[in-house]
């Protein structure tokens, strides 16, 4: 349970990882082979369940990723909080952006998933209302 010390986002981790397996075009076997970790933890990583501390610092590691990145100040409560009270950049600009300083897509490629990205978030986005 997240407190007023902080927290560390497993699902943001693990979304970071899965995003770099991706790339890589592996699968979680090779992942687990090549950080030395093991598939269930893993798998209960997915689930939302904290790994032990080695095994973040082998996923850390083997994903060339920062720690500090996945800590976060506040319980979430707090960030929700404080999201509804200050303004941030919309989703979809925050997603532009980053498509657009990937250095690994080309201005048009960038341009090609931002059109998906943005029918994809219009059409759940009316589901929800």
């Amino acid at each position: 349970m997240a407190n007023s010390k902080g927290y560390f986002d497993v699902q943001a981790f693990y979304f970071a990882l899965d995003d770099i397996r991706h790339a890589r075009r592996i699968n979680w076997k090779i992942v687990s082979e090549e950080a030395g970790v093991s598939q269930p933890t893993l798998s209960r990583m997915s689930k939302g369940v904290k790994p032990d501390i080695d095994s973040v610092a082998a996923l850390v590691r083997w994903g060339d990723l920062n720690a500090n990145d996945f800590i976060r100040s506040e319980s979430r409560e707090e960030a929700e909080t404080r999201k509804k009270l200050e303004p941030s950049p919309p989703p979809l600009a925050q997603i532009t952006a980053h498509l657009r300083a990937d250095r690994h897509l080309s201005p048009k490629a960038a341009q090609a998933l931002d059109v998906v990205i943005r029918a994809a978030y219009e059409e759940l986005r009316k589901l929800r209302e």
